[in-house]
Order: structure tokens, then sequence, then C-alpha cells
């Protein structure tokens, strides 16, 4: 696993170009949101099927469905061997 921890002060532009360099489409991902607890559980799995202006695109969900805008994302994490 590779991970990326975006700053918290990072704006979603920011954050849109770290996410970009560390994932590709077809990458599996967990996302933990900004603002998760420490409850040891991810907040979103998924296969990036898309790295759309303001959201990465999980699984071909819209960012209401399923996948996360740039701006709520605070780690990402590239799972290998999925």
């Amino acid at each position: 696993m590779t991970e990326l921890d975006v700053p918290p002060d990072a704006d979603q532009d920011e954050a849109a170009a770290l996410v970009r360099e560390h994932v590709d489409v077809g990458d599996v991902v967990q996302i933990w949101e900004r603002d998760r607890t420490d409850d040891g559980d991810h907040d979103v799995t998924g296969k990036v099927t898309g790295i759309e202006p303001g959201y990465l695109e999980l699984e071909g969900q819209s960012p209401e469905s399923g996948s996360v805008r740039y701006d709520e994302i605070g780690t990402v994490i590239r799972v290998e061997g999925q």
C-alpha cells in the first residue's frame, strides 16, 4: 500500500493536484475524509474510474453516490494487489 496525506490547509486545487500525482485510473483506493473519526474504519473504498474536475470518481459514481470531492479527502491509500 502507498499512502498520501493531503495537508489539512490544502485547497481543492492543491488537493486535486496531489491526488492526481498519487493515483491512476484503475487503482483500488481507500479514502479517509478530512473530518474522520479514529474508529479505525476507512470511509470509502473503490476502483478509480475517473480523475474528474472537482472529484475523484470511484466505481463510476457521482460525488452524491460514492465518489469523493478533492476538498473532502484527508488520506488516500492505494491498495496493492487488488
